[in-house]
């Protein structure tokens, strides 16, 4: 693949001299244009030479909570002395690594929760060449959600292959669990499986969306490191049931750790005769690899992922027609995230009952979240669907910091918006959530939460910044209108706001949810429209009073004529 031999370039020489990209097109008769087209798309590669140590820190929602903007304020302050062609100091969007902000990434390594201070020694320690790994995360035992606690792991495919009609009884239990996909969608994951398998078309794909880079956005990274075995097993099972010969799991880049913990177990199952031709020796085949994402939240969309497993910039397709009909090299594919996978081993070892058990008040399941913000305890969390927000940020929390009260939380990152203290008995569910005067969602369950004294508009600010810096550019209201809502946020944040920003701020929300093409710009409007709905006051003193409530915001003197 092209992302292969672009690596390699930017391995031997650093970043990618355009000699080199004009070898690689004329190897591999790929046009030049196309080659710099996606070198330039995505964040990973360097057309021109970078300095020698990249300093780059999460600018996002949690760890711009947890002290980000002053950790790199210091930061360029301290390496001020030092070549721009020695070091560099910038923002990053967010690294996966919200349960230990502030983060930062070092020439692509990763640390979590450091000071100043320590950020400088691992520059100097850069320079002198001698960076290291931050050590592995521990792994987390006893999980609910593991079926094979007590048992062989793949029980469910050992188990269902020698059986007559099986893919038909997994697909029925799967709809009659209900298990909906669970990186956002919710489309019912039986009636997708379902129609892949309905298509005639000899040539299938299994794509697994291990991409999450949404701000807060944990758990699955928690999935990969726990129980691997589960996502591959639910890969290997899409893929018998609905006929496909190949899947790939698409990983971000960030997860170094948990990309090797996957090698490793496609491995064991090759080794034990799970993958590859003639599964357990059957007439069954199925290949697994892993694709590394160059880059992008965007790519967490399902076409533009797509897209880039095809070579091409991660740019979302319109749609209709669905993956399941067109999807990866425009074959039938079943294109589901890491936490759907997972779950399908375990409504199949334990049983629909089961697996309907698990939830509250009327939901099913088990869910994994991420809370992470002004608590005391950030980390993932094992609930039952249905378990209310306080219970999760309260107890499995452990309550805000430093004695200070809730002021409001993002059930979802900044695409479900803010929604104030009021509102913390809400349910997590899918039904609770988007009720009306919630009008939320559970999303990926990235639970962001904001503690008293912290300026709203300030965090809308942040949050539409996000959206406007991982915008792919391909339609004109997703890469025009995040960039204006940026420019008015600005203002408003600096005493320069005027009451006529309101009426465009509405007409920017319309042309952003009506017509962008994929959910990054249907959604952008989100964390402003949230605050405007609940915290209007808070909005409304910057631009009326020239004043900040909470004393966050740079207010200036300086006043629009």
């Amino acid at each position: 693949m092209i992302f292969d031999d672009l690596r390699a370039i930017q391995s031997r020489h650093g970043y990618l001299p355009r000699e080199q990209l004009e070898l690689l097109s004329k190897k591999t008769e790929i046009p030049l244009y196309h080659i710099h087209g996606v070198a330039d798309f995505f964040p990973q590669f360097h057309l021109t030479p970078p300095p020698k140590v990249r300093m780059k820190v999460c600018s996002d929602m949690t760890c711009h909570l947890r002290g980000a903007d002053a950790l790199r304020t210091g930061l360029k302050q301290r390496v001020q002395r030092m070549s721009q062609d020695d070091v560099s100091v910038d923002e990053v969007s967010c690294l996966g690594q919200c349960d230990g902000a502030p983060a930062i990434s070092i020439n692509d390594h990763i640390y979590r929760g450091v000071t100043v201070a320590q950020a400088e020694a691992l520059i100097l320690t850069a320079l002198g060449g001698g960076l290291h790994h931050a050590p592995p995360s521990p792994k987390i035992a006893g999980l609910a959600s593991d079926p094979y606690r007590d048992s062989e792991h793949y029980g469910a495919l050992k188990r269902l292959i020698r059986k007559d009609d099986w893919e038909e009884e997994v697909i029925a239990d799967l709809k009659a669990s209900g298990l909906p996909g669970l990186g956002g969608a919710f489309f019912p994951t039986g009636l997708k499986w379902e129609a892949v398998r309905a298509e005639k078309e000899p040539e299938k794909y299994v794509v697994c969306n291990a991409d999450e880079s949404e701000p807060g956005t944990i758990k699955d990274r928690f999935i990969l490191q726990n129980l691997p075995n589960l996502v591959i097993e639910g890969m290997i099972l899409a893929g018998l049931v609905t006929g496909a010969q190949k899947g790939f799991l698409y990983i971000r880049h960030e997860y170094e750790e948990q990309e090797h913990i996957l090698r490793k177990e496609i491995d064991r199952c090759y080794a034990a005769g799970l993958l590859g031709d003639s599964i357990l020796g059957t007439e069954y085949s199925f290949d697994l690899e892993i694709f590394v994402s160059p880059g992008g939240y965007i790519c967490g969309e399902e076409t533009a992922l797509i897209e880039a497993i095809q070579g091409n910039r991660a740019e979302p397709r319109n749609k209709p027609p669905f993956p399941v009909i067109h999807g990866l090299f425009n074959k039938p594919t079943a294109l589901n995230n890491v936490e759907t996978f997972a779950n399908v081993p375990q409504i199949l070892v334990n049983g629909v009952d089961w697996y309907k058990a698990q939830g509250q008040c009327g939901t099913a399941g088990l869910k994994l979240v991420g809370v992470s913000g002004d608590v005391r305890n950030p980390g993932i969390f094992e609930i039952p669907m249905g378990l209310p927000m306080s219970e999760v940020i309260f107890n499995l929390a452990g309550g805000m910091v430093d004695g200070k009260g809730l002021k409001a939380f993002a059930p979802s990152g900044p695409s479900s918006g803010y929604l104030p203290a009021s509102k913390v008995d809400v349910r997590v569910d899918f039904k609770s959530l988007s009720a009306p005067g919630i009008d939320s969602m559970i999303g990926s369950g990235a639970i962001v939460v904001c503690a008293e004294g912290r300026c709203m508009l300030d965090m809308a600010l942040n949050a539409v910044k996000f959206f406007r810096n991982e915008s792919c550019g391909k339609c004109v209201p997703c890469r025009m209108g995040t960039q204006k809502m940026v420019d008015i946020l600005t203002n408003w944040t600096h005493g320069k706001g005027t009451s006529a920003d309101m009426d465009l701020i509405a007409d920017l929300t319309a042309a952003l949810k009506l017509t962008s093409i994929c959910g990054l710009g249907q959604f952008a409007h989100a964390p402003l429209t949230s605050v405007l709905l609940h915290f209007r006051e808070e909005v409304e003193a910057h631009i009326r009073d020239k004043r900040c409530p909470e004393g966050v915001c740079p207010m200036r003197e300086e006043r629009v004529l």
